[in-house]
């Protein structure tokens, strides 16, 4: 039998999944999928004979029962979450209850929201001299705990891109946080459902990015990101400098 397929969906756009993924998506007999973020166009993708599941009203044990169900119903069941499965999608929880039920299962990567949020900007988040490091992280409102040592102060501190999720009803607050390791006018941005019909980019810095998004009204499946790099400035690459001696493979 087919093993349960953890898919990521990307950021929303029926176009940024990769062609495995809608290889399987045109292939599977049942799909769970994540409406609250998800394009419905993604959908097209799928089989008109697939039974198709949103689960968003759904709790852990409800969303598990149709995974092991369906598979060992000999039907190929295809798991969606939105962006990429390594980031914030509930695999590990899943995959465990998946594994104390003998259902085998694999995993799909896809394009991560962030990555599709720095392309509709226009940046990259690593530039030589200001940049060269990039903390994925969140905060903690209605949620699951922060472990204790991955406060945003101390994230801030090291002048890394900072990437936001799942925190713009807190921009305020956040912002406030990392303005003393960042300074007012560091750039900063938001993209709302990077890639979507809905698609929303406010740019700004970390002093006026919050009365945008709070005039906007912005209050879930939106991006934050914050640092130097965003500005466009900086060194060269060294991989690219004429100096280099390109004889050299390391």
């Amino acid at each position: 039998m087919s093993p349960v397929t953890f898919v990521g969906a990307g950021p929303g756009a029926a176009d940024l999944l990769t062609v495995r993924a809608t290889r399987l998506l045109a292939e599977a007999d049942l799909v769970l999928y994540p409406g609250t973020y998800l394009d419905p166009d993604v959908l097209g993708h799928c089989s008109p004979a697939a039974d198709l599941v949103d689960t968003q009203g759904l709790d852990l044990d409800q969303i598990l029962a149709h995974l092991v169900d369906g598979q060992r119903a000999g039907r190929r069941v295809l798991r969606l979450v939105s962006g990429d499965p390594s980031l914030y999608s509930a695999l590990t929880e899943q995959t465990r209850r998946l594994d104390a039920a003998s259902v085998p299962w694999t995993v799909v990567p896809g394009v991560p929201a962030y990555a599709a949020a720095a392309a509709r900007i226009g940046r990259e988040l690593t530039v030589p001299l200001i940049a060269q490091s990039v903390v994925l992280t969140r905060t903690q409102a209605r949620s699951t705990a922060m472990p204790s040592a991955e406060s945003l102060t101390a994230f801030a501190a090291t002048g890394a891109t900072l990437v936001l999720h799942l925190a713009i009803t807190r921009v305020r607050e956040l912002l406030a946080e990392v303005e003393p390791s960042y300074g007012p006018d560091c750039p900063a941005a938001v993209v709302h459902r990077a890639s979507q019909p809905e698609e929303l980019v406010l740019i700004g810095t970390v002093a006026d990015l919050a009365d945008k998004v709070e005039e906007a009204g912005l209050r879930q499946a939106a991006v934050i990101l914050v640092g130097r790099a965003l500005a466009r400035e900086g060194g060269d690459s060294f991989l690219y400098d004429p100096a280099r001696d390109r004889s050299l493979r390391a």
